[in-house]
């Protein structure tokens, strides 16, 4: 309840900095963005009912049935003859009224309709709280396959004896594993009406992005942003602006985007092993083509909407 009236209150001083900004049917809504849908991370498993939803994956495909511009999943009653017990389904979270659960076992028979299509595929469709649900399967999916064995002392783990965390443990020395979160920020640079505007090395993307990197040991996030500006382009920034953040279950991330004012030259040198493209762009010239739900595009739309007006944020004394 209080994230869901601390978003609203965060809107609402976005909405009044920015006034002219977005018309009702301009509003940019990131992959979260599922109002009046919601999603409940709160621990409670339960047993599957009629309705609810069955994610399986394989590597980084889902399986869905896709038509058009929207997706469907499997219902636990298209699959509910194929689990004598439920002891091999896992339960996720809640959406709304309905629970979600993982299948790791992707090589059941499901309906014909449903194939197996990659995340990129799947996550502009609609209907958008079931897409945020995916997402966010994705990144329990990953972190349970990945820890079958204790790190600390090799024995197979366990789900939560208790049932009280969404945890794993070992049963020999007691070694507890937690879902991976992995912070990172995102930061859009501004030089007057201008903003840094990047692609990846390496990447078939032809869209422009925002330098951002993972938070590394012993700093904080606003250090991150000015570690990561100088590393992949070679400026440095200043008056930095916290904006919002992201889950982003694809990549198990936390992004926390920031604006940041260009401090000096802005002459740029990039790192090649990251970026193949580096350049600062006239917010007229901005085009965006895509329908993505990243926190990478929400920011550049805005800066193309507002300019500068974007760095009346409130300061970040570091």
């Amino acid at each position: 309840m209080f994230s869901s009236v601390y978003q609203k209150i965060v809107m609402y001083l976005i909405y009044r900095l920015f006034p002219d900004t977005f018309t009702d049917s301009e509003r940019i809504f990131m992959i979260q963005d599922i109002t009046p849908h919601h999603l409940y991370n709160e621990f409670t498993p339960r047993s599957p009912q009629n309705g609810d939803l069955i994610f399986a994956f394989r590597d980084r495909k889902l399986l869905a049935d896709l038509s058009a511009n929207t997706c469907r999943f499997p219902l636990w009653e298209n699959v509910s003859s194929q689990f004598p017990t439920t002891t091999s389904l896992i339960w996720l979270f809640a959406l709304d009224q309905t629970s979600c659960f993982l299948v790791m076992d992707a090589d059941l028979d499901f309906p014909e309709t449903y194939t197996f299509h990659s995340l990129q595929e799947i996550r502009g469709r609609e209907p958008k709280h079931h897409i945020f649900a995916a997402m966010t399967a994705f990144h329990l999916y990953d972190w349970y396959r990945n820890n079958h064995f204790c790190g600390r002392c090799g024995t197979p783990v366990v789900p939560d004896p208790s049932h009280k965390e969404r945890m794993l443990s070992c049963p020999q020395c007691g070694n507890t594993i937690y879902p991976k979160i992995c912070p990172a920020i995102i930061v859009g640079v501004i030089d007057g009406e201008r903003i840094l505007l990047t692609k990846y090395a390496g990447r078939n993307n032809p869209n422009y992005a925002l330098i951002a990197g993972f938070t590394e040991i012993g700093e904080t996030a606003e250090e991150t942003v000015m570690r990561e500006v100088y590393e992949e382009v070679g400026v440095r920034v200043k008056n930095l602006r916290y904006y919002k953040t992201q889950p982003w279950g694809m990549a198990s991330d936390l992004l926390i985007g920031y604006y940041a004012e260009l401090d000096g030259d802005p002459s740029i040198t990039l790192d090649r092993n990251e970026l193949s493209t580096g350049l600062w762009m006239d917010r007229k010239d901005i085009i965006i083509e895509d329908e993505d739900f990243s926190l990478t595009r929400e920011m550049i739309v805005r800066f193309a909407k507002t300019g500068r007006a974007v760095l009346n944020l409130s300061l970040i004394h570091i």
